[in-house]
């Protein structure tokens, strides 16, 4: 059965070429609540502290917070980019991670050939390749630019063929994070109805967005980060009243009810 549990999870980044004495007293003086020290001594950023939580099939869980607050670097240490300091991780499930457009893409190469590098990488068989590449190509509408190398791509292709590519398959936890926002309305409209699909059939959704509109609408969960620690767990409605500015809250709770009119 899918899940996942984060079991006050810590990280800490070493601030390297930190040793003078002076800058230590200047860190730990004014930003005590996100600098530490380390055991040899050098000054780190606690980037998260403390994060617990957990999520079972068809959980929906929104993370927002103000820039810096933490919600990128949660999301790239329960995708394994970064190691906890302290705490742990479990999980069961096939994981994507949509964090980086680029992730995991040779930008020399062309789109076709990203594809293929993309199903070697997960063992796929010949024939799912093929099913890969047909999907990835009527999905993502590039046309002739598929054959052409990623390097000439605007920004919004590489989005176009990153999520095509990450979510031709169903995965059993799927990670996002702001970056997905940035397509156009049209594509916006298939990536939702793709990813509802997927979390519909019972698998875990994590997204990261300053949008409140979107995270009201896509998740039943929202965890408010704030200096690297949980300020709030809850319900949506429930942390945005806490969290946005009234008016700002109160646009958002009329934008719901208009939507369940």
């Amino acid at each position: 059965m899918t899940h996942l549990t984060a079991f006050n999870l810590s990280i800490d980044f070493p601030l390297y070429h930190s040793e003078s004495r002076s800058l230590k007293k200047a860190l730990l003086g004014k930003m005590s609540a996100r600098f530490g020290v380390d055991k040899k001594s050098r000054p780190t950023v606690q980037a998260l502290r403390d994060i617990s939580f957990s999520l079972k099939e068809g959980d929906r869980l929104g993370l927002v917070g103000s820039n810096g607050a933490g919600k990128t670097t949660l999301l790239r240490t329960l995708s394994g980019i970064y190691q906890p300091t302290m705490g742990s991780l479990s999980m069961e499930g096939k994981l994507v991670s949509l964090l980086d457009p680029g992730q995991g893409m040779n930008m020399e190469l062309s789109g076709r050939e990203n594809i293929h590098l993309r199903g070697y990488f997960l063992g796929l068989s010949k024939s799912q390749i093929r099913y890969l590449e047909q999907d990835v190509e009527e999905f993502a509408e590039l046309g002739q630019f598929l054959d052409i190398p990623v390097r000439n791509y605007s920004s919004g292709m590489v989005v176009r063929l990153a999520f095509a590519m990450a979510t031709a398959f169903p995965p059993e936890i799927l990670l996002m994070d702001e970056w997905l926002l940035a397509g156009d309305a049209a594509f916006m409209t298939k990536a939702k109805a793709r990813v509802e699909g997927m979390v519909r059939h019972a698998d875990i959704l994590i997204l990261a967005s300053h949008s409140a509109s979107t995270l009201a609408e896509w998740t039943n969960r929202l965890i408010w980060l704030d200096n690297g620690q949980i300020r709030a767990d809850g319900k949506p409605m429930d942390v945005f009243e806490a969290y946005l500015p009234r008016h700002d809250f109160e646009e958002l709770l009329r934008g719901q009810q208009m939507a369940n009119l």
